[in-house]
């Protein structure tokens, strides 16, 4: 059994409910409820009474708390025990980023963290959730996100630390061949999951400044940006991705930016880590990366402006 499935049961012990559950363990109830379904379809038992409202634990697994809170005290002491250990004989890092930021910023992070040194990096991907809850059961050592401009991460800004690396903007892109399609009031799109960080940027902040009586029409629907990057391409319809991930299609025409005719978005990309006390080794390693990155993406801005 997985610890974090451990903790998910614990924390609907300690807060009564799978909504309250989902908000301690940093997760939209759907994506929470969804890791219900998957520890009670790997237990092979049912953990949760349904026929109750809130939703809670089955008085048997309500009888098994102590044994429980020891079992995932027991695993976190053995994490840090073999993480401590594992860093002590040989340098490493791991991170993990939202899908897109894998492609355009992982390969940037392990070229500079390794190109003058042993140091080894372990890269993990996912979305803005997974991103902060593999950050809280200290899976990894930082995360890079997306945010939005004036946003904040995840509304938690004490038990996270975050620094700002640059810019980026979500842009509206579409195969060549589908650009006379966006005359009309219907748009044939590539959506976001309602779930997802970049699906509630698209609902809150692009689809409200969609042009008057402009209907989207989902064609698909996929977290991936990189999958949502190839039926762009493919002419499925129009997608909203990142600038950074697009910019090469874009240059070699298999994409055209669209955005005189529909909104585009602003992001911040952030680094973030657990607040609190961190080694002397980690926290080099995070103003060394803040430093570089920052200067990477500060010379980016300006080729763009230049171009």
């Amino acid at each position: 059994m997985r610890l974090e499935w451990i903790d998910d049961i614990l924390a609907v012990l300690d807060n009564g409910s799978l909504t309250r559950a989902a908000e301690k363990r940093l997760l939209t109830q759907s994506a929470f409820t969804r890791r219900v379904r998957l520890i009670e379809g790997s237990i092979g038992a049912t953990l949760f009474d349904r026929r109750r409202k809130p939703v809670s634990l089955m008085p048997g697994v309500q009888a098994l708390e102590p044994e429980l809170r020891e079992l995932s005290a027991r695993l976190h002491k053995l994490r840090h025990t073999l993480k401590t250990e594992s860093d002590q004989a040989s340098q490493s890092l791991s991170l993990v980023c939202q899908h897109a930021l894998t492609t355009t910023v992982s390969p940037k992070v392990v070229r500079m963290l390794t190109e003058n040194s042993d140091i080894s990096v372990q890269v993990r991907s996912g979305n803005q959730d997974e991103c902060l809850l593999q950050l809280i059961s200290k899976e990894v050592d930082f995360a890079i996100m997306y945010a939005i401009s004036d946003g904040r991460v995840h509304n938690l800004e004490n038990a996270f630390e975050a620094k700002s690396l640059g810019a980026d903007t979500l842009i509206p892109v579409c195969a060549p061949a589908m650009r006379r399609e966006l005359d009309g009031k219907t748009i044939p799109a590539i959506v976001y999951p309602p779930d997802v960080f970049l699906g509630q940027v698209f609902s809150r902040l692009i689809a409200p400044r969609l042009p008057d009586k402009t209907r989207i029409m989902a064609k698909a629907e996929t977290a991936l940006t990189l999958a949502m990057l190839q039926y762009a391409v493919n002419e499925i319809g129009v997608a909203w991705l990142p600038h950074s991930l697009v910019a090469t299609p874009l240059a070699q025409g298999q994409l055209v930016s669209v955005e005189e005719a529909l909104p585009a978005q602003a992001l911040t990309i952030r680094m973030v880590r657990l607040a609190g006390p961190q080694s002397e080794y980690s926290e080099q390693i995070w103003q060394r990366l803040a430093g570089q990155l920052q200067s990477f993406w500060l010379s980016q801005d300006q080729s763009n402006e230049a171009n």
